[in-house]
């Protein structure tokens, strides 16, 4: 009930605050406050959570603006239909922008976007069609048969509703999975694509959604000012936008109407307060904005929102799904079938050879050890046999397919599940969340079914089975606690249970034992043993050689990059070689 808590008290006050006897002045306020709020909603979603940051979204404000008032005033339409043409148009430049900027990275991104403003708001400001620097004038308001309700206290029933209404659709998508798919853009791509998800389409999307927000506002824009001009969509606005979401809280929801509340309000104040104070006209809240932006993010980098956050922490999630249907169960090779054959992969950096033509294979229900001094390229090799890097040369056929051009997310959509040398996770998730990742390939469910929250069956049967794959690794009473606050061991457990929440037919396992403690090590090679006897085949790559010893039934051992032997760990322990160089020689 608390998380809904904002929402409902943001319901009940816009009706009473439309009905009380406030001055206009205030109710025009909280209008523009409603519209930037909305800008901002898209810019918690796009840059709060997905990690990208865009100066641009003034400009599609803009491309709402413009597409009704030159429609209504020229071809004499409604404005709600041109709303959803503003729509359209909005939705076809945001995929051409995005498909073209999103590839870049770094502060690529940020300054493609500021060109992308810049050019939009000159091409309005030149345009004869769209008045120049004039703009467009006499903008019908927007009317409901003949209710006016473009103005005054019905229009801010109207702008807070669609806020509100966006709002609940970004709670519900950052719920769901989707929504955890988006999560993981911000510092966990790799793991993401290894889980089976594309993190480049999730990009796009948080790109289009934030932009058609910023539509909507443009188009409500409009008609609440009846005109329409390039000054309020330049870079400035793009700036400002940012900064409403930065010191609301970017990473929050309700952070975006905190913070456009407190820009908006401190603004109009420091416009008429600075001059009198310093005696002279100027933009001076500029510099006072400036510094309140290094300020809060020296002392609240995530925002005035955080401290509500803090006070009042999001509820554990109710056990909702505990009748909720199995997820369905990919059919795996029977016993002693081929599931992985490895044939003569390289991987070559430069002149360095890293892996230098490796070839193993793996059966239906094996464990096969991975072994070898530090540098002897087993991580690579398990980055080349799951798609992370791509090969030199060489082969590798899963399950009876040829699967070495394939991304990592395809691979994992084959069944294969891997484990990190260094643990990855989404640190503030929790465990639960973090583990219903690896069922990503096995939901259908998308965004706009998440927002509209048509997926909680699917959702259920996806919480259950993280739930059921905690258990099986013992860490059942950790599901609503925060991933980032585990220690390293259950970090570990954890990346276990989210590679076995795919229903993976070979599980690759990088380094496990790396942290755990003896009695957790202990019930590892037991988990590890219950999933052979299920049949699941594993690779695993270790360095704890008395857990190797006891689980594998097949070991390769690879020195320098090259294979040096294969055979049961009695074969490797015996080879003279193997001691020499790795478990060490008897004086």
């Amino acid at each position: 009930m608390r998380q809904h808590l904002p929402v409902l008290l943001l319901s009940l006050s816009v009706p009473v605050i439309a009905l009380l006897p406030l001055p206009d002045f205030w109710i025009a306020q909280l209008n523009y406050i409603g519209l930037y709020a909305l800008v901002s909603l898209g810019l918690v979603l796009l840059t709060g959570v997905g990690g990208l940051t865009s100066f641009g979204q003034a400009a599609f404000v803009g491309i709402g603006a413009y597409t009704t008032a030159w429609l209504t005033l020229n071809l004499g339409l409604s404005p709600w239909i041109t709303l959803f043409i503003g729509l359209g148009l909005t939705a076809v430049s945001a995929l051409v922008v995005g498909l073209i900027t999103l590839r870049m990275s770094g502060h690529y991104l940020p300054l493609a976007t500021i060109a992308w403003g810049l050019s939009l708001y000159y091409l309005m400001g030149n345009l004869d069609a769209l008045g120049k620097y004039d703009g467009l004038l006499g903008l019908k308001s927007l009317s409901v048969g003949d209710i006016d309700i473009g103005q005054g206290r019905l229009f801010f029933v109207l702008c807070w509703a669609l806020l509100i209404a966006g709002a609940v659709a970004l709670i519900n998508l950052l719920d769901s999975r989707p929504g955890r798919a988006i999560r993981s853009l911000k510092g966990g791509t790799q793991m993401a694509e290894a889980m089976g998800i594309s993190t480049f389409r999730y990009k796009v999307t948080i790109f289009l959604i934030a932009a058609l927000f910023a539509a909507v506002a443009g188009w409500l824009l409009a008609h609440f000012q009846r005109t329409v001009n390039p000054s309020a969509f330049g870079l400035k606005m793009g700036i400002e936008y940012l900064f409403m979401a930065v010191v609301g809280g970017v990473g929050y929801v309700w952070g975006a109407i905190v913070g456009a509340g407190l820009v908006k309000l401190l603004d109009d104040y420091l416009q008429v307060a600075l001059p009198a104070l310093i005696g002279t006209s100027g933009s001076y809240e500029v510099i006072v904005f400036g510094v309140a932006l290094v300020l809060v993010l020296k002392y609240l980098p995530d925002g005035l929102w955080s401290v509500v956050a803090r006070k009042f922490p999001r509820p554990p999630r109710a056990l909702n799904w505990l009748g909720a249907e199995d997820l369905p169960v990919r059919s795996k090779p029977a016993r002693g079938e081929p599931v992985l054959v490895v044939d003569n992969i390289r991987k070559q950096f430069g002149g360095l050879t890293a892996v230098n033509d490796i070839s193993f294979d793996i059966a239906a229900g094996q464990i096969v050890g991975l072994i070898g001094p530090n540098g002897a390229g087993k991580s690579t090799t398990f980055n080349l046999i799951t798609g992370v890097l791509s090969k030199t040369s060489g082969r590798v056929t899963f399950c009876g397919q040829d699967v070495s051009q394939l991304p990592s997310r395809e691979i994992a959509r084959q069944g294969m599940s891997r484990t990190f040398q260094h643990v990855k996770m989404i640190a503030d998730m929790t465990v639960l969340e973090n583990v219903a990742m690896g069922a990503y390939t096995r939901g259908h469910r998308g965004v706009v079914s998440a927002m509209l929250r048509t997926n909680q069956v699917e959702e259920q049967r996806l919480m259950k089975e993280a739930q059921r794959q905690l258990e099986r690794i013992g860490m059942g009473a950790s599901l609503h606690e925060q991933a980032g606050n585990l220690a390293m061991g259950p970090q570990r457990l954890m990346e276990i249970a989210r590679a076995l929440c795919s229903d993976p037919a070979l599980l690759l396992l990088d380094e496990p034992a790396a942290g755990l403690r003896h009695k957790e090590k202990q019930a590892l090679a037991q988990v590890l043993r219950q999933l052979q006897r299920e049949g699941m085949s594993i690779l695993l790559v270790e360095h704890d050689m008395d857990l190797v010893m006891e689980v594998c039934d097949q070991l390769v051992v690879m020195e320098f990059g090259t294979l040096l032997t294969r055979g049961t760990p009695a074969e490797v322990q015996a080879n003279p070689a193997v001691r020499a160089a790795y478990l060490g020689t008897e004086h």
